[in-house]
């Protein structure tokens, strides 16, 4: 009985839809959403078949998106490999293993720096904590910073940091570093085990002499484990001296990159700049390798990127920043 009536009720519906007493009425589709056979773009032609692209137009697509992301990956990642250009730079001046590089006569342009000056009087060194945590006696009346391998700011030994520009002893843990922390130290913590450290000393009145002395007699480096008989400080004047702290602007730049990352502990750096990285090849514990499609397009986003870096800086859109 019930299957009768169903199927009176549907001959019913399909007489009024023959009989034009019922109509059916469709949404209108806007054109906006639909997908053209073929569109123009700076990509070129990209060709699609009912909304499927083509195999070529996949491959432009799969460029492009490479590219985006090596560009990005480019302008994120300026700071880690601002600091592993540092890092060489130092090695290949001796500035390394606790031993204080110091500008004695200043700085001049034989030593490849980005943004230093040529009044101020630096001390700097690369600091490792991969086999113990490091003191660090700061000397007086200046001013300091210590930046981890990806250029975050961890302590400010000197005039701006907790010692007030008094001097005093810094400890700097590792970032694996378990146990008790020793008593009577600015202690801090680092995400990496490379950690750039630098200091400024002033002129006075004209006289470089009195800051390199009180640098040279003040400071102090060393593993915690020799806290009671630390070994005796080295310096080396750098000054004139040739040596590169400047990041590769071509594909290498991501070569330096590779290497921090392969080094260093990634918790701290944002999940978005990690991802962003394994899409081109840069990921924790894994061999980069680029296949030569892949050179190629980090290549043009490192051209790419390092154009929109200083087109940003030389030519900033934002108008706040000449104020």
């Amino acid at each position: 009985m019930r299957l009768t009536k169903l199927a009176i009720a549907v001959c019913l519906v399909l007489f009024a839809t023959v009989t034009g007493k019922a109509q059916v009425q469709y949404a209108e589709t806007p054109l906006s959403i639909l997908t053209p056979d073929k569109v123009e773009t700076r990509l070129g032609t990209l060709e699609f078949f009912d909304g499927c692209p083509s195999p070529e137009t996949v491959q432009k697509a799969y460029d492009h998106l490479d590219f985006q992301r090596g560009v990005r990956a480019f302008l994120d990642t300026l700071p880690i490999a601002s600091l592993h250009a540092m890092r060489e730079g130092f090695r290949e001046a001796g500035m390394v293993n606790g031993r204080v590089g110091v500008f004695e006569d200043l700085m001049d342009s034989r030593t490849l720096f980005l943004s230093a000056n040529t009044e101020s009087i630096y001390a700097m060194t690369w600091l490792d904590l991969k086999d113990s945590p490091m003191v660090v006696e700061s000397a007086p009346s200046t001013l300091g910073i210590l930046d981890d391998f990806f250029f975050n700011h961890v302590a400010d030994p000197g005039n701006a940091g907790p010692d007030r520009g008094q001097g005093g002893q810094f400890l700097f843990l590792p970032p694996d570093f378990e146990g008790d922390t020793p008593e009577g130290y600015y202690t801090f913590k680092s995400s990496t085990y490379g950690n750039w450290l630098i200091w400024r000393g002033f002129q006075v009145d004209g006289d470089t002499k009195p800051a390199v002395a009180n640098l040279k007699s003040k400071t102090r480096i060393y593993p915690l484990a020799k806290k009671d008989n630390p070994p005796e400080q080295q310096f080396v004047n750098v000054s004139g001296k040739y040596f590169n702290t400047i990041h590769a602007n071509d594909f290498t730049f991501f070569k330096e990159v590779n290497e921090v990352i392969q080094e260093e502990p990634t918790d701290s750096l944002d999940p978005e700049i990690l991802g962003l990285l394994a899409a081109i090849g840069i990921e924790k514990n894994k061999r980069f390798n680029p296949d030569a499609r892949m050179k190629k397009i980090l290549t043009d986003s490192a051209a790419v990127g390092n154009a929109t870096a200083r087109s940003i800086l030389f030519s900033t859109r934002d108008t706040e920043f000449f104020l």
